[in-house]
């Protein structure tokens, strides 16, 4: 075996591990007899139980030897693991992946229509599109006050969140904002295992984020799509944006993500007034450069 198979392998072995590490006996229905359990969660014959599969073909599974798995086998094993739409998806890539069969990207999803987005009467302070990992934020750095301390090889939401020491500090909710961006990320590489670029992201803050690697060993994976973002800033104080991810129909692979504030509302003021001072950064900016030239 290749240390690409391994690599793939460990991820089916690992994910479901962690899956049925999480779920009890009493919520599976699994009925309890006198014997005292060692594990908290289910057994692989548990799983199997509840599957309708054999223990000896859920084990090979588990152990990454998911090859010629049918897709009713794995909403079998889905539905006993009781895994949620993101879960499901991403086992699904993992067994492709392993099978040397391209994974599925998923399939663009409604977030509401067009017409509901274009009516939505707020002002958007920030969009881009979103090729997974995104290029530098002019929000962030809007916020938080300047360019990171020190170049970062990878300019983005991941690498500023685990490696520009003023993340914690910019953002308000840190804890949660770190989980979901490396479910995603969990996601993603499920989806896309010959991505070098993002293996290569992973392995970079694996060496250099003790957070991320604890993260990254959850095997948390979910969708998130939309949901408020609190932000601290030392001129506004704290505000709060309406973060949206919106895949273009022709092209799922990428994302429109915007940042929004209601209008009339304090968070409003504070994007305008970080726009004025932004505004005269870069004019200063530019007379500075003018009269160097």
């Amino acid at each position: 075996m290749d240390k690409t198979s391994e690599i793939r392998t460990s991820e089916i072995r690992d994910f479901l591990v962690s899956r049925r590490a999480r779920v009890s006996p009493e919520r599976a229905g699994v009925p309890q007899y006198g014997r005292k359990r060692r594990v908290s969660g289910l057994r692989r014959e548990d799983v199997a139980l509840v599957a309708d599969i054999s223990v000896e073909y859920y084990t090979r599974f588990e152990r990454g030897n998911a090859r010629g798995a049918s897709d009713d086998v794995l909403d079998a094993v889905s539905a006993a693991l009781q895994l949620d739409g993101a879960e499901r998806e991403h086992l699904f890539d993992l067994v492709r992946a392993n099978a040397e069969r391209p994974p599925r990207r998923p399939a663009a999803r409604a977030r509401g229509s067009p017409e509901h987005h274009a009516d939505r009467r707020c002002a958007v302070h920030r969009a881009g599109v979103r090729d997974e990992r995104p290029p530098r934020c002019p929000l962030r750095e809007c916020a938080r006050g300047g360019p990171p301390p020190r170049p970062l090889r990878w300019p983005g939401t991941v690498s500023h969140l685990f490696l520009d020491p003023r993340a914690k500090t910019f953002y308000a909710d840190w804890d949660t904002v770190a989980h979901d961006i490396v479910a995603m990320l969990r996601g993603e590489a499920g989806c896309t295992p010959s991505d070098r670029a993002l293996s290569d992201l992973v392995g970079l803050l694996s060496t250099r984020s003790e957070d991320f690697r604890v993260l990254w060993a959850s095997h948390d994976v979910r969708f998130h799509r939309t949901g408020p973002k609190r932000f601290r800033h030392p001129l506004v104080g704290e505000f709060t944006l309406t973060f949206d991810s919106i895949p273009p129909p022709a092209d799922p692979g990428l994302s429109l993500v915007t940042y929004s504030a209601d209008p009339g509302t304090p968070s409003a003021e504070a994007m305008r007034e970080l726009a004025r001072w932004s505004a005269t950064r870069a004019a200063l900016s530019a007379a500075r450069s003018q009269s160097l030239s």
